[in-house]
């Protein structure tokens, strides 16, 4: 579904709608200013006085563009993962000289959940930025999430750029399970009547009350994906793949890098190990999968199999029919790529029901993105400390 911007005003908080942005080609076209009454830049939007916590509403608001920031949004969970505004060295982490107070709020909001005083939270709106000046409401939000202590939702951690490290939060929110927001329960919450308003939200409202979660899940259908969707887009990330693969002269010599990717995408991974080449009977890596505890658990043997291909050359029938002939009874199989695996192949994987995870191009600069290596010239660097080239 779409709004244009012209309805901005009137309209309804739709999830996962899109909201266009004018074409005047300058400020006036953004959306969020029009949409929600906020100011019309920045990550974090407030609506209300923020020198003395009187907060009608926040918006949070992630374009996907920090390389060194990445939100996320786990639409399976209902979770939100969002990094404060002191993205630059030179400030403290609650510095008053930014304007936006943004961590300062953070800081606040997290501290009146876990001391049970919720009463003066405020709902917060999450948006992401599509193409242009166009964004697209992903959910009402609130701090926190269920099971998570105050040591894991609120989390100042430390960065270094230019040569200067600095910290930043890195905060954890709910998606709550509401499909709408209606123009009226914004109008309410201007009017400080959101919590009594008639059109209030009954999960945000029971949050208030209890302090229940109730995030919005959604089940994953089973579905193939195709080339355009297992290949990065942005020149960055474009950057980071052809760097792993030009650093390596052989697909052999790929085999450790990528059960290290393995391993970084899922520490349940204890341990592996690179087949001999004339003995890997198809696979290029053997190792254990821990389920459960430490204490009480049990160990799943798994088999990957690595293929250091172009962008352009995708993995067939062939290569994945050899992995999957080579699984025993209880075993699953990771198919690691820096390419992407075609299309009839894939769609066989799915509804075949193979055990099979894919790791591919984009997945590929995720994982390495989450652990730190953002750009190409970081990621040459853990190649270098990590991985003969040959």
């Amino acid at each position: 579904m779409v709004v244009s911007f012209a309805d901005l005003p009137n309209s309804d908080l739709i999830v996962d709608e899109l909201y266009l942005g004018g074409g005047s080609g300058n400020l006036s076209d953004e959306v969020l200013s029009k949409l929600m009454y906020v100011e019309n830049s920045g990550g974090f939007r407030v609506r209300g006085n923020k020198k003395n916590f009187d907060l009608k509403y926040v918006v949070l608001f992630t374009t996907g563009g920090e390389i060194d920031w990445i939100d996320e949004i786990d639409i399976e969970n209902g979770k939100f993962t969002y990094f404060g505004d002191n993205k630059k060295p030179g400030r403290e982490l609650h510095d008053l000289r930014n304007k936006k107070m943004g961590n300062i709020i953070l800081r606040e909001c997290f501290n009146r959940l876990h001391s049970g005083d919720r009463s003066e939270i405020p709902p917060f709106f999450i948006f992401s930025k599509e193409t242009g000046r166009n964004v697209r409401f992903r959910g009402l939000a609130v701090p926190g999430y269920e099971g998570m202590t105050a040591n894991e939702d609120l989390v100042a951690i430390w960065s270094i750029k230019e040569g200067c490290r600095f910290q930043n939060y890195k905060s954890i929110f709910t998606i709550l399970d509401v499909s709408s927001i209606s123009r009226e329960w914004i109008k309410d919450l201007l009017d400080d009547n959101g919590l009594m308003s008639k059109h209030v939200p009954k999960v945000w409202k029971d949050w208030k009350i209890s302090g229940t979660y109730k995030p919005l899940k959604a089940i994953k259908s089973t579905e193939y994906r195709r080339k355009q969707e297992q290949i990065p887009t942005s020149k960055n990330d474009l950057e980071i793949i052809e760097t792993i693969y030009y650093y390596f002269k052989t697909g052999q010599a790929f085999e450790p890098c990528a059960g290290q990717i393995a391993q970084l995408m899922d520490l349940n991974i204890i341990n592996y190990d690179v087949t001999r080449a004339t003995r890997d009977g198809g696979r290029d890596i053997v190792g254990k999968y821990r389920i459960g505890l430490e204490s009480s658990s049990i160990l799943v043997d798994f088999a990957l199999e690595a293929k250091r291909y172009a962008l352009g050359s995708g993995v067939g029938v062939k290569e994945t029919s050899r992995l999957i002939s080579r699984l025993r009874h209880r075993q699953f199989g990771i198919l690691v790529t820096t390419s992407y695996v075609d299309e009839y192949t894939y769609k066989e994987i799915v509804e075949d029901q193979h055990p099979i995870v894919i790791i591919s191009a984009i997945e590929i600069v995720s994982i390495l993105k989450r652990s730190g290596y953002k750009t190409k010239e970081t990621v040459l660097k853990w190649l270098q400390a990590n991985f003969n080239r040959e």
